[in-house]
């Protein structure tokens, strides 16, 4: 690879600038107005996720705008190109929740696709929401060339009658018009004012918490995940992701100089930290397998067993991500777990400096959002991993967001072949105190797609059964579930897992602090069970449809969810 009259770092761009029989190439980028000299710059990449049906990108066109002027300013020439991303707020509760999952792989494949074809030196990624910016940050680490993640920032609170509210105040809104307690003009009302505006969902939901993870992982910049979307520094954010860009390609330091194992380790200490998403179990070892990092279940155990839980945002708590960010951000909360060391602090990122260096000096502000170690919310991280019986693979919980009084349940098995019909029962008032409600076939293969479960999680806590009902399912979990809510149950019911021969009535023990969840039903009994047990037929798909085709090639969950 040839180098730039500047002594930067490698021009991979000259394979299609460079060159007698390139003649053509340079003329196609002639014909859309730029000249000689810009192709003799590095050409970057702005990936943009902006569209108009998503809340957290529909402000992006500004920030990538900022982005291809720091760029420029920096000596490079930016080259703008779309991704797509979904809103899973959009998609729940119907068939185009089957849809954000496969949306990851198809994100990074994308990226590879335009990055390959059109040669480029280097790439801004810029994103906001949940599967965009694991699948941006996959890209990233299978290309392995100069990279950055710029977010969206994340959305301002609303007000609803004087109190603070965001997107699953109002999905329990809905369970109170259901038992009598609102009015449907009332519920008409709090939705006008539960979103407010620009950014990822103002809770602690999976767009936040990999973001977060984002930072701490040293792909984004300081105060990268928690700048309000609406604040004018998000923009000035963006211009000098332009300016880092261009320094991370002169010294071609690459994605996965960057995102090493102990960098992975800072990230799920935090994720511990912050009470995250459980869905982080499946993007950070599908985001790890890019670089040749192996991420299993048993890391996420050790590091909650050694990381304190310091902080706790909506649903589980009364805090926002904006109450974080003035509370110190993911800075302070690091800088906090490095003086206790909690984290490697020598990691690079794209800043050019070590974490060490981008969170010195950063003091948690506001002990009430962000605690200090010396008294944690608990001493132990926010997700535990389950396993047993029901789960021989193991399984995945929220465990910041549990009651104390469910962190042991043990109940009676109401089981349910989709979600569609658990909501049905919980809003019809079927599901009594005590229940363990079973929702399969909604894994990985089973879905298809893995569809999160928010719509009967929400309907539980607004149902005032969320002191009283667990819920276990092989599909996955929204970061804004709160309540005893077992999900990536492995192996799933569409392989036959043991979650397939569950019958209604069955005793579930879950058993959080202890690790446990287990079927009290005997070996014989499940065997029995296992010989008589079908595929049911609700699950079969359109030959050659994506569904059918992402159903054929994805790896189970408790691995991230991978194409195999």
């Amino acid at each position: 690879m040839s180098e730039n009259r500047n002594n930067r770092g490698p021009l991979r761009s000259s394979i299609m600038t460079k060159g007698l029989d390139r003649a053509t190439h340079r003329s196609l980028f002639y014909a859309m107005g730029w000249e000689p000299e810009h192709l003799d710059k590095p050409l970057v990449a702005v990936v943009n996720s902006f569209n108009e049906i998503v809340p957290g990108h529909i402000h992006l066109n500004q920030l990538a705008q900022a982005i291809k002027l720091g760029i420029a300013e920096a000596g490079g020439t930016p080259l703008e190109f779309p991704s797509i991303a979904v809103c899973d707020g959009i998609a729940t509760g119907h068939r185009g929740m089957k849809m954000p999952m496969p949306s990851r792989e198809l994100i990074a494949d994308s990226i590879e696709l335009m990055i390959i074809a059109h040669a480029f030196d280097a790439m801004v990624l810029l994103s906001n929401c949940d599967k965009v910016t694991p699948g941006m940050l996959m890209a990233a680490g299978r290309l392995n060339i100069p990279a950055l993640v710029i977010t969206g920032g994340p959305m301002d609170n609303g007000c609803f009658r004087g109190k603070r509210v965001c997107y699953t105040d109002l999905i329990e809104a809905e369970a109170s018009v259901e038992k009598g307690e609102m009015s449907p003009g009332e519920l008409a009302d709090f939705e006008l004012v539960a979103n407010i505006g620009p950014g990822a969902c103002a809770l602690m939901g999976t767009a936040n918490c990999m973001n977060m993870l984002t930072e701490a992982m040293g792909m984004t910049m300081t105060d990268g995940a928690l700048t309000p979307a609406t604040f004018g520094s998000r923009v000035g954010l963006a211009r000098k992701a332009g300016h880092l860009i261009m320094q991370l390609h002169d010294k071609n330091v690459l994605p996965r100089d960057i995102m090493t194992m102990e960098a992975f380790e800072n990230a799920i200490a935090v994720d511990m930290a912050v009470g995250g998403s459980t869905n982080t179990c499946l993007h950070l070892p599908a985001i790890a397998r890019e670089v040749g990092i192996e991420l299993t279940m048993d890391t996420f155990a050790r590091i909650a067993e050694k990381t304190p839980h310091l902080t706790l945002l909506k649903p589980a708590g009364k805090y926002f991500p904006r109450d974080m960010y003035e509370a110190g951000g993911i800075a302070a909360l690091m800088n906090e777990l490095d003086k206790n060391g909690k984290i490697h602090p020598d990691c690079a990122t794209v800043t050019g400096r070590k974490i060490r260096e981008n969170i010195e000096g950063r003091e948690i502000s506001n002990k009430d959002v962000i605690h200090g170690v010396e008294k944690p919310i608990n001493p132990k991280g926010g997700i535990s991993i389950l396993y047993g019986n029901l789960a021989t693979e193991g399984c995945v919980v929220k465990s910041a967001a549990v009651a104390p009084e469910m962190m042991i349940h043990t109940g009676p098995a109401r089981v349910f072949d989709r979600e569609e019909p658990a909501l049905e029962a919980i809003f019809g008032g079927k599901i009594q105190p005590g229940d363990v409600v079973v929702i399969r076939y909604e894994g990985p293969k089973g879905g298809p797609g893995m569809r999160e479960q928010l719509l009967p999680t929400s309907a539980i806590i607004g149902m005032g059964l969320g002191l009283s009902v667990a819920l276990v399912t092989d599909g996955r979990f929204s970061g804004g579930t709160q309540g005893a809510c077992i999900g990536h149950v492995t192996p799933e019911a569409y392989l036959g897992g043991p979650i397939a021969f569950v019958e209604e009535g069955d005793i579930i023990k879950i058993d959080i602090p202890g690790g446990k969840i287990d079927l009290e039903v005997s070996k014989e009994i499940i065997e029995q069970r296992r010989k008589k047990w079908e595929v049911p037929p609700h699950t079969a798909l359109e030959k050659g449809s994506l569904l059918e085709r992402y159903r054929r090639i994805v790896g189970p969950a408790i691995k991230g969810a991978v194409f195999e």
